[in-house]
């Protein structure tokens, strides 16, 4: 099976090119700098970048994978959930050419699909099913964050999930207060490492809770008066990196501590992660750690394929189509709001 795969459910234009489990082009084409301006994603301007972006981004993974566009068995993308202007782009683009070409389409769960990119390594990137094994996941962005236990291919179930901020927002809100540029998380990552975590003592909120949710709007605001009270601070680079290095303790600590926990409860041999704050180069070694201690297997997602990427859209579109009789439904509309449990159920 030869399949394209779309993203576009935030400010990253990806495709990709998927060939019998493995990725064989992948482009992706971030707005980072566009945005950066605004401190945050700018939903119209989004959009307008998709449009200019995604016909030179298809056309460079087909180009670089070799494969004509008559040799699609499948077009797949990013369904939801995401900015709904920004979706639309690539989802309205997909249906497009799968109905020129009379191919099936698949729209595809953003987080669903993160599940699985722990799975795709190499280089060209290949899907290692046959590895698989139940496991915990733990999803980690600047929109979500989430615990999934993954019982088999393509059986799953919700665990937990953020109950306000996710971990990479706050990680950027924290980065706004103290005046470090949008994406702030990979500058507090920067800092942290010439930084003392134990310099300054912030919240770890509910990371004695026996269930598997998440708050980070506490640890938000605990920052927030900590600069308050301690004005000039952050103009002194020495302090500055101690504050990151405790705010990223802060989040590490909360993250890696009920991930381990919600393993040990589902009784599984593995945990992976994903999601762009897994880049993270705190998170990666903790978890890994707390793995090794606890002789779980760990797989994380790699760092090209942490961030929104195209590559998971299209392996899981794959898996999907392999695994079902018939073609999807071709007019389906986006879903900007769709829980990741609904589409569990679906």
């Amino acid at each position: 099976m030869t399949l394209l795969a779309f993203e576009t459910s935030c400010d990253e234009t990806s495709a990709a090119v998927i060939q019998d489990g493995r990725v064989l082009s992948t482009l992706v084409s971030s707005q980072i700098r566009l945005h950066s301006e605004y401190g945050g994603v700018v939903p119209e301007l989004a959009a307008r970048e998709h449009l200019r972006n995604l016909m030179p981004v298809a056309q460079g993974v087909l180009r670089d994978a070799r494969v004509a566009p008559s040799q699609l068995d499948a077009v797949a993308a990013t369904r939801g959930p995401g900015l709904p202007s920004a979706l639309m782009v690539g989802f309205k683009a997909a249906q497009a050419m799968a109905f020129a070409l009379q191919r099936p389409f698949v729209g595809i769960h953003h987080h669903e699909a993160h599940l699985y990119s722990p799975w795709i390594a190499g280089h060209p990137p290949a899907a290692d099913f046959a590895a698989f094994q139940p496991n915990v996941s733990l999803i980690v962005s600047g929109g979500h964050t989430m615990l999934v236990k993954v019982e088999s291919e393509l059986k799953h179930r919700l665990l937990g999930a953020t109950v306000d901020d996710a971990a990479g927002e706050c990680f950027d809100k924290i980065g706004k207060l103290m005046g470090l540029p949008y994406p702030a998380g990979p500058e507090i990552d920067r800092l942290a490492e010439r930084g003392n975590p134990g310099a300054f003592d912030f919240p770890r909120p509910m990371i004695q809770d026996v269930n598997d949710d998440f708050s980070f709007s506490g640890l938000k605001t605990s920052v927030r008066y900590f600069l308050r009270d301690h004005p000039g601070l952050t103009e002194d680079i020495r302090a500055l990196s101690d504050v990151c290095a405790s705010v990223q303790a802060a989040i590490v600590d909360v993250l890696v501590a009920k991930t381990l926990r919600a393993a040990g409860r589902m009784r599984v041999g593995c945990v992976t992660a994903s999601g762009g704050v897994t880049r993270n180069n705190s998170l990666r070694h903790r978890l890994k750690a707390a793995c090794e201690q606890s002789g779980l297997e760990l797989r994380l997602a790699q760092p090209d394929l942490c961030t929104d990427n195209a590559a998971m859209i299209g392996i899981l579109a794959e898996r999907k189509l392999l695994r079902q009789a018939g073609a999807p439904p071709m007019f389906e509309e986006v879903l900007p709001g769709w829980q990741l449990d609904e589409a569990l159920e679906a």
